[in-house]
């Protein structure tokens, strides 16, 4: 086990942790929540330096990777979706949710019928990032200095929507035709 893929792991451990702390009631509970989420996110960029600073890119980071990053976004949405029953956060939730699902399934296309694996773009990273941003947003469900947080993770939200839409024209792009 590298060191990359160890933290990748502890991103994965720390998501039924957070699931876990979502269903408590107690006072501060949502603080605990979105700093989990956070640590979690920030693991995300980590594991990628540490293996391309120590070359320890391996084909199991390369798989998990990825993976996790699909666990704790998905997770995550689903938890917001709980808490915020409406209309306005389905729809980028559902956007966000389809387009994960069928890029790994193009990717596992490529993978089995070309044997070929499409590299993560730029604009997937960014919108990664906006995923990730206005998830801890909507996760705190609070105020920061009198500025609803639920707004900022919405408006985050929607470009990120936004943004995945268009990456996954993009990725759609880049998958060969049989």
């Amino acid at each position: 086990m590298t060191y990359a893929n160890f933290i990748t792991s502890f991103r994965i451990i720390l998501i039924p942790v957070m699931i876990l702390f979502f269903f408590f009631s107690a006072e501060g509970s949502r603080y605990i929540v979105t700093a989990i989420f956070v640590i979690a996110a920030i693991t995300d960029y980590f594991d990628g330096f540490v293996a391309r600073k120590y070359n320890q890119v391996t084909n199991f980071g390369k798989f998990i990777d990825p993976v996790a990053d699909k666990i704790l976004v998905v997770s995550s949405l689903l938890l917001i979706l709980l808490d915020h029953n409406k209309l306005e956060i389905f729809i980028p939730v559902c956007i966000i949710i389809l387009r994960e699902v069928i890029i790994s399934s193009l990717r596992e296309w490529e993978a089995i019928n070309f044997k070929k694996t499409i590299e993560v773009n730029k604009l997937g990273k960014i919108k990664t990032a906006f995923q990730l941003f206005a998830i801890g947003f909507l996760l705190f469900d609070g105020t920061i200095f009198t500025i609803s947080t639920h707004l900022i993770g919405l408006y985050g939200i929607y470009i990120a929507a936004f943004l995945s839409l268009i990456s996954m024209i993009k990725y759609i792009g880049f998958v060969k035709k049989p």
